[in-house]
């Protein structure tokens, strides 16, 4: 929530709103007064009335939030009528309201509602008023509207929810410690692995550096011998006669003038191959050179750039492996080429689907017991990667009973989850829209894989998400209202590109930064016209669009096209930050091979 949805129901009435929060705090521009309230700061002196609303805060940094003794010196000048916004800076689903629970009753001040902040810096709000007579104001409901009761039904409701509502939070924080204390025992079984793979890599490191000493002593060994053998040769009186021979025949005029002719008609047919090379047969000139242990690496997948994308080495089925290409460099490992896949193409990570291990496919019967050979094979693949510093995952996609041998080896990560849904293969009629959203933020092949490059440590794929909204407000009235509709998007932009940032404060303490000169997000949304009415879903479909799609911009066309490839955008909505940054018309898009899909929305009146 919103300072303003928080504050504004309450502005009844009120004329001044007084800032007496920590010197830190700046929230002019996250008001937005209605015409007629006027904003200034608390002097420390002068009583509040009925008529003026007090910004009060209350957090963990004196410096920031201010100290719990001002605090307390404003409320005891407040005056019947008198309302005020108690701001929390505590992080946590439950601020310290205890510690002012006391003196808020001692200073007659009834808390009409309390809601969270979606802010870096507060967390949560309370509005309260002092009371001018001994009975209660009505209660607010969820939505801000007072309760229509008065008198001893308000008593008796806010003691009545009080109950309850501590029913239900002692049941939450329950559940909470729990899975704070799941978090814990994961945390350590986590690092109990990760020490038990980091001794296993540091074995199997041993034993290969044994091994390549011991082939490096039988090849020292082998040289020994091979050189005794050569100085044996070299002494013997055959190795004499024949280096006559063959001095001779390569001179035989000079050398010995008495050969026989055999020897001239050898000399002449050795002459005769150097001079002529053209000679050869066909079939010796198209010999294939000797294969070497690299031809199995042929059409796989390197990246040889700045690593920017997710690249993974593993055990996939054809589906999974179609998908995750996509949006992550995938090398598909096979039984007899594993080990030097990882080698020579040093992934983030080597994930094993079970699901490929149990179907149909080169791995097929892999940790069931019934292919002892691919066990090994797998086992050997792992052992590379250990080596190598390379995390092994295992994508658990289906029952464990599936593939039991896959539990006995050490792995670093296991994943609990399908494999996602790639959104080009749902159905995107007009009725299957809301499917599409959920698939996009919970279930998609995207999500999948930016929860198992946080668990590696490699590049995000949900920074191709990223959109940058371009704006100029104009005024207060366009500030706000660009605000606005930047907070209340579902899928919200991941900056804001404006010629000056002042007033925008806002946002910046919302998460998104607020930035100017040229975008450095994926996506690119115009949003300079800040008079049009704009859904909280537009970016969100808009992406889901794109991710349908692959398309390089997106926007209305002519005819009401919808969820199409269209050869001209009417209006685009959507573009490729590559594609703005080169500047080129809209209308060259789509004959610069550039791709376009129609989006039908609501137009602007």
């Amino acid at each position: 929530m919103r300072l303003t949805d928080l504050l504004h129901p309450h502005l009844d009435g009120v004329t001044t709103v007084v800032d007496a929060t920590g010197r830190a705090l700046r929230l002019a521009s996250f008001l937005h007064l209605p015409d007629g309230v006027t904003l200034r700061r608390d002097d420390g002196r002068r009583a509040l009335r009925e008529g003026d609303l007090v910004l009060l805060s209350y957090g963990p940094d004196p410096a920031v939030h201010g100290t719990e003794d001002a605090l307390l010196a404003v409320l005891r000048r407040l005056r019947p009528g008198a309302r005020g916004l108690l701001l929390f800076g505590h992080p946590g689903p439950e601020p310290p309201y205890h510690r002012l629970l006391d003196d808020l009753v001692t200073q007659r001040c009834q808390v009409l509602r309390a809601a969270p902040l979606d802010y870096v810096h507060l967390h949560a709000g309370a509005v309260f008023t002092r009371l001018a007579t001994d009975e209660l104001l009505p209660p607010h409901d969820w939505f801000g509207r007072p309760v229509p009761t008065d008198g001893f039904a308000t008593t008796l409701r806010t003691a009545d929810e009080y109950v309850l509502a501590d029913l239900a939070a002692r049941t939450l924080r329950a559940r909470h410690q729990d899975l704070e204390r799941r978090a814990e025992e994961a945390e350590r079984a986590r690092d109990a692995v990760r020490e038990d793979g980091l001794a296993d890599r540091l074995a199997a490191t041993v034993r290969e550096k044994e091994q390549l000493a011991s082939a490096l002593r039988q090849a020292r060994d082998r040289v020994q011998v091979l050189q005794a053998r050569v100085t044996m040769l070299e002494g013997s009186t055959s190795l004499k006669v024949g280096r006559a021979l063959v001095s001779a025949a390569r001179s035989p005029r000079r050398e010995m003038p008495g050969l026989p002719r055999e020897l001239y008609g050898l000399w002449r047919t050795r002459s005769a191959r150097r001079t002529a090379p053209a000679a050869r047969p066909a079939a010796a000139r198209t010999a294939p050179a000797a294969a070497d242990d690299r031809l199995h690496l042929v059409h796989r997948a390197f990246a040889a750039t700045p690593r920017d994308r997710l690249v993974i080495t593993g055990v996939l089925t054809d589906e999974t492996a179609e998908d995750f290409a996509a949006d992550a460099v995938v090398n598909r490992a096979l039984p007899h080429d594993g080990p030097a896949l990882v080698r020579r193409t040093d992934p983030d990570a080597v994930v094993v689907q079970l699901s490929a291990c149990t179907g149909h496919g080169p791995w097929a019967l892999t940790g069931t017991g019934a292919a002892p050979d691919l066990d090994r094979r797998l086992a050997q693949l792992l052992t590379e990667a250990r080596a190598l510093g390379r995390p092994a995952v295992l994508w658990r996609d289906a029952p464990a009973s599936a593939a039991p041998g896959l539990a006995q080896l050490s792995w670093d990560a296991v994943l609990d989850a399908d494999t996602g849904v790639r959104l080009s293969r749902l159905d995107a009629g007009a009725d299957a829209r809301e499917r599409l959203r959920e698939a996009f933020q919970w279930d998609s092949t995207r999500v999948r894989l930016a929860e198992l490059a946080r668990l590696v440590g490699a590049p995000d794929p949900l920074t191709g998400r990223r959109i940058a909204v371009l704006a100029a407000p104009r005024g207060r009235h366009e500030v706000a209202r660009l605000v606005a509709q930047v907070l209340g998007q579902q899928h919200r932009p991941a900056e804001v590109v404006v010629p000056d940032p002042a007033g925008l404060e806002e946002l910046d303490a919302a998460g998104v930064p607020v930035r100017t000169g040229p975008p450095t997000a994926a996506w690119v949304a115009d949003w300079t016209d800040l008079t049009e009415d704009r859904p909280d879903t537009l970016l969100l479909d808009l992406m889901c669009a794109q991710e349908y799609s692959g398309a390089d911009a997106l926007g209305h066309a002519a005819g009401g096209a919808d969820y199409t490839f269209v050869p001209e955008l009417r209006r685009p909505l959507l573009v490729r930050r590559s594609l703005h940054l080169a500047g080129a018309p809209p209308a060259s898009w789509c004959g610069r091979g550039h791709r376009l899909f129609a989006v039908r929305g609501k137009e602007p009146s």
